[in-house]
């Protein structure tokens, strides 16, 4: 049975794209840490990063950072922070996660309350920083 990542991927649930390339797909959480905290995933499915090809986990990094390089530029913030976390979703994954403060890192805090309007806009916002 395909993850929900998976089905996101496909378009059969909807998502706030902020890039995508042929191997991987960068999305806002829509339970964010901060804003503009963002799942970055490997388009083939696989249930944890580390046993993901090396080829795929490299590329993996060199996109992510792309997508970072972008929320820097879009959303206030003194670096992204990236947490490789995921026991929920049977796929891997990384979080993007804009911050101000290590504190910010954490699933215990309070997420961000956006609405879709929010999200949309801030979605495009970042994919137009993508280079």
């Amino acid at each position: 049975m395909a993850s929900i990542f998976t089905k996101i991927i496909r378009g059969d649930i909807p998502s706030y794209k902020v890039a995508e390339s042929e191997a991987y797909y960068a999305f806002l959480d829509i339970s964010p840490l901060t804003k503009g905290h963002t799942l970055v995933v490997p388009k083939k499915e696989i249930d944890q990063l580390f046993d993901l090809d090396d080829e795929t986990l490299a590329g993996m990094i060199v996109f992510a950072r792309k997508v970072a390089n972008a929320l820097k530029k879009t959303v206030d913030c003194l670096r992204v922070g990236v947490i490789v976390a995921g026991l929920e979703v049977p796929h891997a994954h990384m979080h993007l996660v804009p911050m101000q403060t290590e504190g910010q890192l954490s699933f215990s805090n309070p997420r961000v309350d956006m609405s879709s309007e929010e999200f949309a806009e801030l979605a495009a916002r970042i994919a137009a920083n993508m280079e």
